[in-house]
């Protein structure tokens, strides 16, 4: 039985509506969408989170005693001369069975266990450092993403303007209003505009590839129109961010986890003045019985003062290097925070009179241009260069937009997290 038309169309408009109901959205729409991307699907993210599990599993080996070591020594295996060679313990002359424990000096099993424990922050903090880079990477890339696909709408919308200003002046023209240069420039200009936005559609190809890089995605993958921009914060306080920034950035708590480490190496080679024991319990076998009991004590002699004061010395400069290393790191970081704060309001100054003067006035004087070529009091090279003064207008608009979004992704890369 043949189904009619009208049911057949609505199944087929059912399956499509479920398929796109259940298909993953394309990341791409908005920066969020690309950063929850990345973090699933990252392999630097991925690798740095690993190692640092990794680290973390040291922690608990580095303190834990040493394994015990069980000797056994086959002493007279040939009775004298009496018997063949024998490892058999019952036949020999006696077999002593010794168990010796390791039992490093007091104190230093929790200062290894302490280093494991700084290095795992250390991993911890690239981690950490690894996922801001990645992010701000990601953020800056969208921020060009979305400003070349502004810039491709924009230039779309002027070849379509040109193009009706050429079919003006054509038409003056032709009432022999004008000349015919009129017409030869709007279409040159339309010809320039066109090779621009070819150039602009192979950028917007780029940042695409760009893109899917950094999301482990083939470099073809399709991806979502670039929709809008981040929430710019209103105010800032430079005192607050620079606060957020000692307590946040994972370069600092890098640093700070060495300085930890150092520390306690250091403690350690002094430490290491102090001799290390081993204690050990040896039952003697002879026959088939155990026939004595012995118990040991051994410990290693530190008399090589020489190398150990310089050892000490080393942990000693390690840790003023590390101390140093921190200092000087806090203060760039500061630095490179007041300089994109900088830069941010200054972007923000640069929207704020580009939206409510610039632009405002580029439109009123090409609508003047306008009117004026067509009454004759204007001519077209006015015209295109008030066409061309609003296309930069809004040009400018949107790039102060887009450079607000790249030092708000290199404020919060210092900081380390979101504002």
């Amino acid at each position: 039985m043949k189904r009619p038309p009208l049911l057949t169309t609505f199944l087929a408009l059912l399956l499509t509506a479920l398929a796109a109901h259940g298909a993953e959205p394309l990341p791409g729409a908005s920066v969020e969408s690309l950063l929850a991307a990345a973090r699933e699907h990252s392999p630097d993210v991925r690798m740095v989170r690993l190692e640092a599990e990794a680290a973390r599993e040291r922690i608990q080996p580095a303190g834990a005693l040493p394994d015990p070591v069980l000797r056994i020594e086959l002493e007279n295996i040939t009775r004298n001369g009496s018997q063949n060679a024998t490892l058999d313990p019952t036949r020999t002359g006696d077999t002593k069975y010794t168990l010796m424990q390791p039992l490093p000096f007091w104190g230093k099993r929790d200062l290894k266990r302490d280093v494991a424990s700084a290095e795992a922050e250390q991993a911890s903090g690239r981690a950490a450092d690894t996922w801001a880079e990645v992010a701000s990477r990601i953020k800056s890339l969208y921020a060009q993403y979305w400003l070349t696909g502004q810039s491709l709408q924009l230039t779309r919308e002027n070849i379509e303007l040109t193009r009706r200003l050429e079919q003006i002046a054509q038409a003056r023209y032709a009432g022999g209003l004008a000349a015919q240069q009129d017409a030869i420039r709007a279409l040159l200009e339309r010809s320039a505009m066109d090779a621009e936005l070819v150039g602009m559609e192979s950028e917007f190809h780029h940042l695409m590839v760009f893109l899917n890089a950094m999301l482990a995605r083939p470099s073809g993958a399709a991806l979502a129109e670039p929709a809008a921009l981040r929430t710019i914060p209103a105010r800032l306080d430079g005192s607050v961010l620079n606060d957020r920034l000692i307590a946040a950035n994972p370069q600092l708590a890098i640093e700070t986890a060495r300085v930890g480490g150092a520390e306690k190496s250091r403690e350690l080679a002094y430490r290491n003045r102090y001799p290390d024991l081993t204690l050990g319990v040896a039952p003697m076998q002879v026959g088939n019985r155990v026939d004595a009991w012995s118990l040991m004590l051994e410990m290693n002699l530190p008399l090589q003062q020489g190398t150990r004061r310089s050892q000490e010395r080393e942990s000693e400069r390690m840790l003023e290097a590390a101390t140093a290393r921190k200092e000087a790191l806090g203060h760039r970081l500061q630095g490179d925070l007041n300089a994109a704060l900088s830069n941010l309001e200054s972007a923000r100054t640069t929207e704020q009179i580009t939206r409510t003067r610039l632009l405002p006035q580029a439109e009123l004087t090409f609508k003047s241009a306008l009117a004026g070529y067509e009454n004759g009091k204007v001519d077209f090279a006015t015209l295109l260069d008030a066409q061309r003064q609003i296309r930069n207008a809004r040009l400018a608009l949107l790039r102060a937009q887009a450079s607000q979004q790249l030092r708000l992704a290199e404020i919060e890369r210092l900081l380390g997290e979101d504002l």
